[in-house]
């Protein structure tokens, strides 16, 4: 039988267990300490952002953030609609409500010009947004500089929600660092992870010192506890941020890795009829989080659906796309402005196994499996990728 090939699996190196070892040896077992301090500022340091807070999750970081840009119940939120539940779920912790907005093609991000008429119609109605949360989809980065500009003209913090782009850039500077906050993400799947983390930066310092008041429970200083401001329990633990150390001193490796996974996909699969892959813009870099493309089902013979079954038949996990949170349930009441190019990406994409610890095996073993489908057959002779 053969072995599992997941989508996105940790990748750890040796440096991890160093700085968990020093946590043990020196009982830093909380969370606050001297890892939690280095890991923020060697974060600051690769990024380029001003100021970091490093937190127990993306959700926690995107939350706080929300609120520290002012949402408040009864507020709209502009959000793209091409991504995962957690980017628009904090939206409705604060009781705020999501206006969705649709995908590109050339990114798949976030519609810069359906974002500028949205708000140029708010703007006439009276009834501008609190903030807008952009996404940076599968590692890579929305085009920010009219994203950024439609929202400076109105007054509008933009969030960036660059919890799958660690290591992505935009003309040369890291996605996540251009609006009023940016968030990331450290989950298991993700390209480093702390186990479960996330971190907020900002260049503003007020901002993230306020975030770090927040997640610790809002105390005042004060010999006793005392609290004027409801707060969370939402600070990353000492050792979770040693292992985030020293998963940043290979996030590089990690990058170049699923990079060269998509470009192996691509060099074998795009000639495929009906195989398109995610494109990658030609304003940034992009890291492939995860390698990402749509299947026509009349050009390639068999839809996404098909694909992915008969890829989990041989022990390869792959997953649709992202199902657009216009179409969740339980965003059902939330409007959503454009949508059908979300919906097409829905309906036809697929993502493959893109972990950053895939060996070349592995990566034929998909490749032979989508290769099969297309010619219907499950026997395929070997495809070589090199």
């Amino acid at each position: 039988m053969n072995k599992p090939i997941l989508l996105s699996t940790p990748h750890i190196s040796d440096r991890e267990l160093e700085f968990v070892h020093e946590a043990f040896d020196t009982n830093w077992i909380a969370p606050v300490g001297p890892h939690v301090d280095a890991f923020e500022q060697e974060f600051c340091q690769l990024t380029g952002a001003g100021y970091a807070a490093a937190l127990s999750s993306g959700t926690a970081s995107l939350h706080l953030a929300l609120q520290l840009v002012g949402v408040k119940s009864g507020d709209e939120v502009f959000c793209s609609t091409l991504t995962f539940v957690a980017t628009a779920n904090p939206i409705t912790y604060l009781g705020a409500k999501p206006v969705f907005i649709d995908s590109d093609r050339i990114s798949w991000n976030m519609n810069p010009d359906l974002l500028q008429e949205a708000l140029e119609y708010r703007a006439r109605i009276g009834k501008l947004p609190k903030a807008v949360v952009v996404v940076h989809l599968y590692g890579q980065s929305a085009d920010i500089d009219p994203i950024l500009k439609a929202c400076d003209r109105y007054g509008i913090p933009l969030i960036e929600d660059a919890a799958e782009s660690l290591g992505a850039t935009y003309k040369g500077r890291s996605s996540g660092t251009f609006g009023n906050i940016g968030i990331y993400s450290f989950n298991g799947n993700k390209i480093i992870t702390t186990s479960g983390g996330g971190m907020l930066v900002s260049n503003n310092e007020q901002l993230v010192n306020k975030a770090r008041f927040l997640a610790t429970q809002a105390r005042d200083p004060a010999p006793h506890y005392q609290h004027s401001e409801i707060g969370y329990n939402y600070r990353l633990s000492n050792v979770s941020a040693g292992i985030g150390r020293g998963q940043l001193r290979v996030l590089n490796e990690r990058v170049a890795a699923r990079r060269r996974n998509f470009m192996i996909y691509t060099s074998t699969l795009r000639n495929l009829p009906g195989i398109e892959f995610m494109p990658e813009a030609d304003y940034g870099s992009a890291t492939h989080w995860l390698t990402s493309l749509t299947i026509n089902p009349k050009a390639f013979g068999a839809d996404r659906e098909q694909v992915r079954l008969a890829l989990a038949a041989q022990q390869i996990e792959s997953r649709p796309v992202w199902k657009p949170l216009h179409l969740q349930p339980v965003f059902a009441e939330c409007e959503c402005i454009g949508g059908a190019v979300a919906e097409d990406l829905f309906t036809h994409g697929l993502c493959l196994p893109s972990g950053s610890n895939l060996t070349d095996a592995d990566l034929e073993r998909v490749i032979n499996g989508i290769t099969a489908v297309h010619d219907g057959s499950e026997k395929k002779e070997q495809v070589l990728i090199f």
